[in-house]
């Protein structure tokens, strides 16, 4: 697809009076200014890029000057890359204003290559854009039909050296010296060099030009860097009817998930995140995702989880195309498949699902996995689990008491205690104030100077006048000055 003025169709729409003017797009360059980009009417003046602005003037005095947007080009073809998106999963950026769109296999959802093209232009043109595309089998006789071939843009199977006999020699993307001595020696046409042997063409034009030609004829294949890698799991569905309904957004849902679980299925595969992209007619796309604790390819359990998020989608004048991606795909060992037996715990799969269910409704980061550490310091003595599979590196240490919620960072108390080591008897937290019924402790926990410096802790367990326990430190010694700081570090059930 070729934007033949990209940046002049952008800013005549900001600017109205722009719109039926000649103008060019300018940029400083060597201390003056140069066109970067002209739209149709300053081109059929004879303004062209690269002109520099004073020799524009003294072709049509009349000509508006707007000052270039450095990174405007890259912008919008990331823009229209994205919209593309809809049309096939692979587009590339052509710099500096076209895009590159494998469309294999996907001509045949839109009824054919002329509609599929069709479809293409006349969309981007209602975004107020001039475009010209081509179909063909290699991306050079793509490029060259494009850029200067007359009406036909389709090009057949194992067509593209008649199509491209007739073209200037600039379709083949050389150089610009290349260029010229071409045309110093008359060869205006790629007809009138194609037959001449590769040896003098190596000799006189250099292996670019072969290179070129070779692409354009697919003896050589040419590479491009997709704007979106392609994910290999992923499934698209297209709509004959743009869909506005609910029921009609679980329809291809229900139909996505289907396809993709089945591919999972047969590699022993489960996803562990999946996006669902809800393409609108009016470009906008819709993304909803969900996640899993462990590898899934459980049809009915994933659709619950995109089912609690289908209500926000809006789909505006309508989606014309849906696509789900598992960008995050695990091995999903036979063990796994043993589904609904009386085992419970962790490897139980409806306990990985019921977390799904509930991750989906309150947020992914409000449930957590704990597991034991190998510290002394209560702050790093737990971490977190990184799935339900993963395994402890040491046991837990159920000898001593520990609060079933430790806070993640102390927070300083107000305490009345007996010296030196007696526990403490009242202690005001939060602007509250606790009578100490019972307590137990001291238990000392030294700090661990491999990693910092500090005082150690003194921690008691104590129960207030309501029965509420708590776990409370001093850090140091006692000191006589009454500056011993006090702190609460947990709650026990």
């Amino acid at each position: 697809i070729w934007f033949p003025h990209l940046k002049a169709d952008w800013f005549a729409q900001r600017r109205p009076d722009l719109k039926t003017a000649a103008f060019v797009i300018a940029a400083p360059d060597r201390g003056r200014m140069m066109t970067t980009a002209v739209n149709k009417e300053a081109n059929q003046l004879g303004i062209f890029l690269g002109t520099v602005v004073a020799d524009a003037r003294a072709i049509y005095p009349g000509i508006a000057v707007v000052d270039d947007l450095p990174g405007r080009a890259e912008k919008l073809l990331k823009k229209f890359a994205l919209f593309c998106i809809r049309f096939t999963p692979v587009v590339a950026i052509d710099q500096p204003d076209g895009l590159i769109l494998d469309v294999s296999g996907c001509a045949h959802l839109w009824g054919g290559e002329e509609q599929y093209i069709t479809d293409i232009i006349s969309r981007i043109k209602m975004l107020g854009y001039k475009a010209r595309a081509a179909i063909a089998d290699t991306i050079g006789s793509a490029w060259a039909i494009t850029h200067f071939g007359d009406n036909e843009n389709i090009i057949d199977p194992g067509e593209q050296l008649s199509a491209i006999l007739s073209l200037s020699p600039a379709a083949l993307r050389t150089e610009e010296t290349t260029l010229d001595r071409l045309n110093k020696l008359g060869l205006r046409t790629i007809s009138s060099f194609i037959s001449m042997p590769r040896s003098a063409l190596r000799r006189r034009f250099g292996q670019h030009l072969l290179l070129r030609l070779d692409q354009a004829l697919g003896y050589e294949k040419e590479a491009i860097d997709p704007v979106f890698p392609p994910v290999p799991f992923l499934e698209r569905l297209p709509c004959i009817e743009p869909i506005v309904t609910l029921t009609g957004i679980e329809i291809a849902l229900q139909n996505l998930l289907e396809r993709i679980c089945l591919r999972l299925k047969k590699e022993q595969k489960g996803l562990r995140t999946a996006i669902l992209k809800s393409y609108r007619i009016d470009g906008k796309i819709l993304l909803t995702e969900i996640g899993t604790n462990r590898p899934s390819n459980h049809i009915s359990h994933i659709f619950s989880l995109f089912e609690m998020k289908l209500s926000d989608i809006e789909p505006g004048l309508g989606i014309e195309l849906f696509t789900i991606e598992a960008p995050k795909v695990e091995e999903l060992s036979p063990a796994q498949e043993t589904l609904w037996t009386d085992n419970c715990g962790l490897d139980d799969l409806r306990f990985a699902e019921l977390i799904d269910r509930i991750e989906s409704k309150i947020g992914t980061d409000q449930i957590h996995r704990f597991l034991p550490d190998e510290h002394y310091w209560p702050e790093r003595s737990v971490r977190t689990a990184k799935n339900l599979q993963e395994k402890p590196a040491i046991c837990w240490d159920i000898s001593k008491p520990r609060p079933v919620q430790l806070l993640e960072k102390p927070e300083p108390i107000e305490v009345t205690a007996p010296i030196p080591d007696y526990p403490p008897m009242l202690f005001r937290h939060k602007g509250i104030l606790h009578k100490i019924k019972k307590a137990d402790g001291p238990e000392r926990i030294e700090r661990e100077w491999w990693l910092d410096e500090g005082p150690h802790r003194d921690y008691y367990a104590v129960e207030d006048e309501d029965g509420r326990r708590y776990w409370l430190f001093r850090s140091g010694h006692y000191s006589a000055d009454n500056k011993t700081q006090w702190f609460i570090h947990g709650y026990f059930a």
